[in-house]
Formats: structure tokens, sequence, C-alpha cells
């Protein structure tokens, strides 16, 4: 398993299983100088971590984490930072009656035909609580975005067939922290948890969107290293998604030229745009507005509801899950700070990209 690593300067290598005894991270590349706390990790931690609300996991993680390398007297020193988070309520006991069971939505078809051997203790390396390493990378990201007067902010836009109305970006934040699901349309929200608390033995599938303030223009590459394609591959690299778009994104096929055009305008002198149809960059690299995009996560394929299965040695069964499971009735929700993240990452490695873009 070769494909552990995200970035080409401001780079990250995540590593851990489930129920192993820690899940962590190695961010090389991040400049030197730069202040840097544990408690602002375990801020962003906190965000993430399952049993925050009604509406998560009941798993209960402290996720503190431990800086062991690449800091000296509150400042990053240049070198390599490693950070880890041990797993602290770990249960396998739940695991044991279905290890011999393929789980419906699940990885350990995929992994046992690829490699012939699958961690069935909450899916080792392919369970969500790898992100928890992302969250801590990306928590470093923002903190270096942030020297440069950059915020990346992601909430959810939707939950099954209830959508929110479009937000300014100075209220995102507050609105969003005081939403069980993460969602700064207060109306809509509600509607949310209505949805999750009826839903009762299903899941649902949800969108997060993300939001950047103003961005310096000239952040990504033409052809392969797109901004868009890098934030689409650091996207769809999260479990549970499904789709990644853009500005309009699909809606943008069904749009005349003249209705998605983003019209060049002079205000005091200075060249900018009157829209941002296009979602924040032009020919893959960033117009100076804001980037929005928006990730599509699948229902939660762990429901209560019986399903067909199969047990390794091929004979047909009934997928049912043990009672106690812990499992998240909208993945979205807790994806929301992991798209977040991710999003910091990109842009992160694109700032420090563009110092060699030009004298």
């Amino acid at each position: 398993m070769s494909s552990n690593s995200f970035g080409r300067l401001f780079k990250i290598t995540t590593f851990g299983e489930s129920h192993g005894k820690a899940v962590g991270v190695v961010i090389d590349g991040c400049p030197a100088g730069l202040s840097l706390t544990h408690e602002e990790i375990d801020l962003e931690l906190k965000k993430r971590s399952p049993g925050q609300s009604p509406f998560t996991s009941p798993r209960k993680e402290e996720d503190k984490v431990e800086i062991l390398s690449g800091l000296f007297e509150g400042k990053t020193t240049g070198a390599p930072i490693a950070l880890l988070i041990a797993n602290k309520d770990v249960d396998t006991s739940k695991y044991e009656p279905i290890k011999d069971i393929l789980r419906p939505g699940h990885a350990n078809y995929t992994y046992l035909e690829k490699y012939g051997i699958f961690d069935y203790r909450g899916g080792g390396r392919s369970s969500a609580r790898e992100t928890a390493a992302r969250v801590a990378a990306g928590a470093v990201a923002k903190k270096f975005l942030r020297h440069f007067d950059i915020d990346v902010l992601a909430y959810i836009k939707s939950i099954g067939p209830v959508t929110s109305s479009p937000i300014e970006f100075q209220s995102i934040e507050k609105n969003r922290n005081e939403s069980f699901v993460f969602c700064p349309d207060k109306e809509a929200s509600k509607q949310m948890e209505t949805l999750l608390t009826n839903a009762k033995e299903d899941s649902f599938g949800g969108i997060v969107e993300f939001q950047t303030s103003s961005l310096p223009i000239g952040l990504g590459d033409p052809i392969y290293e797109k901004l868009e394609a890098r934030l689409g591959f650091a996207m769809l690299s999260l479990p549970a998604t499904k789709g990644f778009e853009i500005g309009n994104g699909f809606k943008a096929a069904s749009m005349k030229g003249s209705e998605h055009n983003d019209a060049f305008e002079v205000n005091e002198g200075k060249i900018g745009l009157s829209s941002n149809q296009a979602g924040g960059t032009l020919g893959g690299i960033t117009s100076g507005e804001p980037v929005i995009a928006r990730v599509a996560f699948k229902p939660t394929s762990s429901i209560r509801i019986p399903q067909k299965s199969s047990t390794l040695d091929g004979k047909e069964t009934i997928f049912e899950l043990p009672a106690g499971s812990r499992h998240d009735p909208c993945v979205a929700i807790r994806g929301v700070f992991v798209v977040e993240a991710m999003a910091a990452l990109v842009l992160a490695d694109f700032l420090l990209s563009r110092r060699l873009d030009r004298l």
C-alpha cells in the first residue's frame, strides 16, 4: 500500500488504523518560524471527533495530539512535523460476529481481493478514523494560510432532500458552529435535524460546501496541476465521497455562455470580475475571487436495515449490524472539517509553489 502521501511541497503522510494504537501524520515542507501549539491542533480535532452531537457516532475519542518533532520553543523549525493521536475508545468486540461477512458498501471485499488481508476491526486503514490525521495536518496548514490572511470554511450544504440557502462568508463560521449538523442556514439546519431524527434505521447522504476568503491571483498550474484538479483529487481521496464540483459545477452544463461567463470590470483602476460563476479560477489558476466548491458524500453504508450479502467463502447470507454498533446517520456531518482541512492543505501547497513561478 504505497498511496499514503499527499502534496508536493507542503506534503503529508498519514499512518495508523481505526482500532490500532494510534493514527498520525508526518508533515514535510512546512516553513520554519510558524508559531504553533498543540492546543490549536486539538481544537480542530475536537470539531471532527465523534460524540459531539446527536447526529454523529457515539464513539468517544478525546483526540489530543502529541507533537513528536519539528517544533522548538513554540515555532516550527522547518524539519518534518510528526503528530500522533492515540486511539482510546477502541471496542473490537462488535466486529467479531461479522468478521467473515462482506459488509455492504464497505471496502473489505476490494481490499481482500487486492491485498489478500483486511483488518475487519472497524475497517483498519479504510476507516474514516484516518481522517483525524488529515485534520491535524490541516490545522497546521490553516495556521500557515492565516499568515497570508487566507481563511477557508466548510459547512453542510445539504442532507438528503434538504438544501440550505446561500449565506455571506462573514456569517458562516458563527452560524455553522451553532448547528448540530454544521449548517449555517438556521431553518435548513432544523429541517435536517428532523430528517435525521426520523431516519432511525437508515442513513442519508449529504453535500459539504467550502468557501475561501479572496485568494491571491496565480495559485494553480496549467494542465495537470490546476487548482480545481488538485482540490478534486484531495476531496475524492476522502472516505465516502462520490463527487466534486467547483463554481456552478454540473449546473454549468445546462447554462449558456452569456449566463456563465464572468465579465471583467475596472474598479478604481483595478481589473476584477463582476461575478464568480466559475468558482474562483480561470484556466485552473485563481482569479482573485473566493474559491467555492462542493463535495458529495454517499449515505453511511452501516445501517440497521438487514441487507443481502455473502460470507467470505461465498455463501449467501443476510448482514445485520451487531447490537450496540456505533455509526453516523450522515457521514457528511463530520466530513465538514475534513473537507476544510484538505482544502487548506491544497492551498498551502500552492502558496509555497507560487514562489517558484516567476522572479
